[in-house]
């Protein structure tokens, strides 16, 4: 505990480079997952191959692909910006098959409803595939930034700065309360994180927010009259 006290703000310097080097990559590869989704929902004689040549990404050990990283477009391999582009694959292999799910989940009905008065690709996309297969998006999106905040961690191995380092530090000296500080920040920004998303999923798709059936409703008034 005293270490844990003493060291608060080398423990908010990193969680701070942590959420940043996260966000980054969560948000990019969800920029990135979305078309390549959309390709394989469209195309769905490609839809396997798309999919698990996607999937396949996920399976690559986190050293290995710095390194490729690093030999294909030349980037340190010591870096953030590695560290970056690495979660960035990850993040898209997790949610290539959410958003492919997502718009696979919106019935046929109402796009060809979209169709009958007028909507084109671009404008049916954006104001019915895309809300309508926002739930299993959404739901994809707090598994990649979940997971995207732990693989993070990896980046001590090569140098990184972030909660990793208190990991590999706190290993070497022999220092458990700093190992423990660190998993707990990382615990801690995952689920904080995640509570995010979920409330801006509820802001953003009202829709989808659990109403009581009116029965209920009208027994629970009778209950308290």
């Amino acid at each position: 505990m005293n270490w844990v006290l003493d060291n608060l703000d080398l423990i908010g310097r990193l969680t701070v480079a942590h959420l940043r080097q996260s966000t980054i990559a969560i948000l990019v590869g969800f920029a990135v997952a979305v078309p390549i989704g959309w390709a394989a929902f469209r195309y769905t004689r490609l839809r396997g191959t798309v999919l698990g040549a996607v999937g396949i990404l996920y399976t690559i050990p986190s050293f290995g692909l710095f390194a490729l990283i690093s030999a294909i477009s030349g980037i340190p391999l010591l870096s953030e910006t590695n560290l970056v582009v690495a979660l960035t694959i990850y993040a898209v292999a997790i949610m290539t098959r959410s958003v492919t799910d997502g718009l696979a989940s919106v019935e046929s009905s109402v796009r060809n409803a979209a169709i009958a008065v007028g909507f084109g690709p671009w404008r049916r996309f954006w104001t019915v595939d895309f809300p309508l297969a926002g739930p299993v998006m959404l739901a994809g999106l707090r598994v990649t930034a979940v997971s995207t905040i732990s693989l993070a961690t990896v980046g001590a191995l090569i140098g990184v700065q972030n909660l990793g380092y208190l990991f590999t530090n706190g290993s070497q000296r022999r220092i458990l309360p700093e190992v423990f500080a660190g998993v707990l920040a990382v615990v801690i920004i995952a689920l904080v994180i995640d509570a995010l998303l979920l409330l801006a999923g509820r802001a953003l798709m009202p829709w989808t927010r659990r109403t009581s059936p009116p029965r209920s409703r009208a027994r629970m008034r009778e209950v308290a009259v």
